[in-house]
């Protein structure tokens, strides 16, 4: 028996909601694969997968299933049981990656504020409380509590909230002689996204991780790498750093982690998890059955040659389009990034005109990005069929032709 709900419309949002986001002017009601539809009945394209999250698309069936059989059985039943799906899937990530441990939370905020709480503890154990120093990027985006907003590299989100958190600096990303002049034997970890997601998806260069990886070895920092955004697919391998070849000590993972579902994960190795010992760290809902039953559908499908395989040809094919569209109404200076996260740099006669991008594209029903007001972002899901990527990049030339031409 359904209760029935009372009509809701954009305009309730500025008349009941804290006013710290600004969303568009329709509300999306229902999705499936790459289609969104909203109130109206529109039908929309979806190129922005909900900021990197929905890897699989809209209402994917395995999701949909996995979801619903495990809330049949058990919701919630707190840390102090454990359950079958978080070691399922702690299991699987463990499996998959260098590390030999996880821990699970409800967001890439939190699963940055557990990696940076466990590099300093690890120091703070290891060597004495003078080691405490956390050396991230300029621009960089680590999520926003108190301590991931001070370790993110971007004062707009910071600043205005009190005294920051301490023994924190910032260098220029991709600059090894920054962080070379930079770090000590104070430093405790450095913080590195290897795709800057927020800061223009700006991908990182190898030898500038490589050099990283090198000098925490030196001074016995420990090397994070936030993979909140490209992780789980996005990069055509399962975590960035594979990419790389380059293995952290601590990763970050959300985002994409659940197809839509609220999780996060930290992943690290045996020898420094054993500094979270019981009592030192703790999320209430953090490894709940609900989330890690989705995260194992997730991980089951993803992790495969089709998939992955998939993303780099997927890639290709928005790429080269998107170039081409640059070109010709001289929109984009560059478009980079790796596998289906990619980043549009606007020429410098569209400096600054992100959002325009973006209503534009709004208007010819399809959902984008931005990355700072300078990029246009894509981070659409991972098996979005090749005939929606077409059609949405015609929504997209489309929407820049109208735009550049007035």
């Amino acid at each position: 028996m359904s209760v029935e709900q009372a009509p809701v419309q954009r305009a309730d949002f500025d008349q009941v909601m804290v006013p710290n986001y600004a969303p568009a002017g329709f509300i999306p009601v229902r999705g499936a694969g790459s289609r969104v539809w909203d109130q109206a009945g529109r039908e929309l394209i979806d190129f922005a997968g909900g900021i990197a999250v929905n890897v699989l698309g809209h209402a994917h069936p395995a999701l949909v299933a996995a979801l619903t059989e495990q809330a049949q059985k058990l919701w919630h039943v707190s840390n102090v049981f454990t359950n079958e799906p978080a070691l399922r899937l702690a299991r699987k990530l463990v499996d998959a990656t260098f590390a030999d441990r996880a821990f699970f939370c409800n967001s890439g905020a939190e699963a940055n504020e557990a990696a940076f709480k466990l590099a300093r503890r690890v120091a703070h154990d290891r060597f004495g409380p003078e080691k405490n120093e956390i050396i991230a990027t300029v621009n960089s985006f680590h999520g926003r509590t108190l301590f991931t907003v001070s370790v993110g590299g971007q004062p707009k989100y910071s600043d205005g909230f009190g005294p920051k958190i301490t023994g924190i600096s910032h260098v220029p990303y991709n600059d090894l002689e920054a962080l070379k002049a930079q770090i000590s034997d104070k430093t405790c970890a450095v913080v590195i996204e290897p795709v800057q997601g927020e800061g223009g998806v700006l991908p990182a260069d190898k030898a500038y991780l490589q050099g990283a990886r090198e000098l925490c070895d030196k001074y016995n920092a420990l090397l994070v790498f936030d993979e909140v955004q490209t992780g789980m697919g996005r990069t055509g391998e399962l975590f960035a750093y594979m990419h790389y070849g380059v293995t952290p000590d601590i990763l970050s993972s959300a985002k994409s982690l659940g197809g839509g579902f609220p999780i996060g994960a930290m992943l690290t190795t045996e020898e420094l998890a054993k500094h979270l010992a019981v009592g030192t760290h703790g999320t209430t809902y953090g490894g709940n059955p609900l989330a890690c039953a989705v995260g194992n559908a997730v991980i089951d499908i993803i992790n495969t040659p089709e998939v992955l395989g998939g993303v780099k040809a997927k890639s290709d094919r928005f790429k080269a389009r998107l170039e081409k569209i640059g070109q010709q109404y001289g929109i984009f200076s560059e478009v980079r990034g790796l596998g289906l996260l990619l980043g549009c740099v606007l020429s410098e006669a569209w400096k600054g005109k992100a959002k325009d991008v973006f209503n534009a594209a709004e208007k010819e029903d399809l959902m984008i990005l931005q990355a700072g007001p300078d990029v246009v972002r894509f981070a659409p899901s991972l098996v979005i069929e090749d005939a929606d990527i077409d059609a949405g990049l015609d929504r997209f030339e489309r929407a820049v032709a109208k735009l550049t031409q007035g």
